[in-house]
């Protein structure tokens, strides 16, 4: 037998709302239309004053809270937040609360427009098409996309200032670190790469290196970095097909292979 799916409440008295939220948190997804005031206490101290915002609180205790701009919520608490709710001079008060760190998310509302509670049922993980995995894949199936007689060597390479997304040889047997973005690259994705040359350098010569930051485009900031640093852009979109294109990828070269090399 199929389950209700939602349910909501218009304009609930205070009562009604604290028995909606007994009811259905921590088993459905919950979003309240609200006018509210939000003050977090914690690692830093902030307060937001009245006006009307979206407030999401999901089964595993994430608790989000968007304004009518921007993407990403104006304050937030993870999963694993316990929630509580009181009845205090006619406001409906709830509180997102960490214990490690601690962190009090609390929410003083003085008006819901609209409850809903949503049965959500997905199982599914995300299938990432065109991600800086696969990029890497088309890369050591077709290498001659970076550039004729280019040789990678490892993926997902450790050192000391982090993991390189491709090394490699070109023709004249220097090292190439390919750092890899699927969208347009900005000046972390130069510093990133900046990093890594610079730990290779030291270690084998600065005639012995090159760095080539590979992405679909460029923003004019880090153009003029990669200048400036004598570093280069390779332009390559990621793939569009699916895993099911991908079947003759090579198998993932470790680490270890690079002995040959050394």
């Amino acid at each position: 037998m199929r389950l209700e799916k939602v349910f909501y409440l218009t304009n609930p008295t205070t009562k009604d709302l604290e028995n909606f939220i007994d009811m259905y948190v921590f088993k459905y997804i919950l979003i309240l239309l609200a006018r509210c005031k939000v003050f977090y206490e914690g690692r830093a101290k902030s307060q937001l004053e009245e006006g009307d915002r979206v407030i999401i609180i999901k089964p595993d205790g994430a608790f989000l809270i968007h304004k009518d701009k921007k993407r990403e919520p104006v304050n937030w608490q993870p999963s694993g937040s316990s929630i509580i709710w009181e009845v205090e001079d006619n406001f409906f008060i709830l509180k997102s609360i960490r214990r490690k760190p601690k962190e009090e998310l609390k929410v003083v509302i003085s008006e819901v427009y609209h409850a809903c509670a949503f049965n959500c049922e997905d199982y599914e993980e995300i299938n990432l098409r065109g991600s800086e995995s696969e990029m890497a894949e088309m890369i050591f199936r077709n290498p001659d996309l970076i550039e004729e007689g280019f040789k990678p060597i490892s993926r997902e390479y450790q050192i000391p200032t982090g993991i390189v997304d491709i090394l490699g040889k070109d023709k004249e047997n220097k090292w190439v670190i390919l750092e890899l973005k699927r969208r347009r690259a900005d000046l972390q994705a130069v510093s990133q790469l900046k990093r890594y040359v610079e730990y290779f350098k030291n270690k084998y010569g600065e005639d012995k290196v090159r760095g080539i930051l590979v992405s679909p485009s460029l923003t004019t900031g880090a153009e003029k970095l990669l200048k400036e640093e004598n570093l280069e852009f390779k332009r390559l979109n990621p793939p569009k097909g699916s895993k099911r294109d991908l079947k003759h990828n090579i198998k993932t070269k470790k680490t270890t292979v690079l002995d040959e090399w050394l």
